[in-house]
């Protein structure tokens, strides 16, 4: 099971067995459209008693993605901007991380991704398993981002840097996210990832049998022959 095998990761277990430490675990996502508005006056910050008002029109200075991997067990974050998402980008930030220590020299490095065009699927896991050979392609099921632990980092550069969005240009854009991304990574822990294979099986055992309780009421057999409500 595809989420089983990620929360195994992120308590340091593969196929079973307990991850040494010459083994890494990354998480990777984009964070796309992220637009550029310069404000037509200026905003006003908060004060006692008032919150922040921001001016509600904007001209657009375009827009950029940021693709982000976050090392889930040394807290290392790696980053950059690009102008669009898709297959070059992505590998563009493999090369960044997989050129470096501990990386270059680790036995295995499992990149947690979810199932966009640029590393879905078998392709795109012998594509990158062929230039990294200690490199593995760990997939989320889709519709599961809540299990990629970089969308916790995304989460916080939304809050602190991009609301309000307030920007002249794209480089401004860039520079902001970048910087933040520089002085995040000197105080960064690893995330306190409690939620394991176990609290999944019993939440699914739990909607199965919620499941089971509707299919076999009253109400659903009427349904079922076409009788309408009981």
């Amino acid at each position: 099971m595809k989420a089983t095998r990620v929360l195994d990761l992120y308590h340091g277990i593969w196929e079973g067995t307990s991850l040494s430490s010459q083994d890494s675990v990354l998480s990777e996502d984009e964070k796309t459209n992220i637009q550029a508005r310069c404000r037509r006056h200026p905003s006003y910050p908060a004060k006692p008693g008032a919150p922040t008002l921001v001016e509600h029109e904007y001209d657009r200075a375009g827009a950029l993605v940021c693709v982000a991997v976050w090392d889930v067990h040394r807290a290392q974050l790696f980053g950059r901007c690009e102008p669009r998402s898709g297959m070059v980008s992505f590998d563009r930030l493999v090369a960044d991380v997989m050129t470096r220590e501990p990386y270059a020299s680790a036995e295995r490095v499992f990149w947690v991704v979810d199932n966009g065009s640029s590393h879905r699927g078998e392709r795109a896991a012998q594509r990158l398993g062929e230039r990294w050979s200690n490199l593995i392609l760990v997939h989320l099921p889709i519709h599961a981002s809540w299990l990629n632990q970089i969308e916790i980092y995304f989460s916080i550069l939304q809050r602190k840097v991009l609301t309000p969005n307030d920007f002249d240009s794209l480089f401004a854009l860039e520079d902001r996210i970048l910087a933040f991304q520089d002085r995040y990574q000197q105080t960064a822990k690893p995330f306190e990832w409690k939620y394991t294979r176990d609290d999944l099986s019993s939440l699914l055992a739990k909607l199965a049998l919620q499941q089971l309780d509707q299919n076999t009421s009253p109400n659903f057999r009427a349904r079922e022959l076409g009788l309408g409500y009981v």
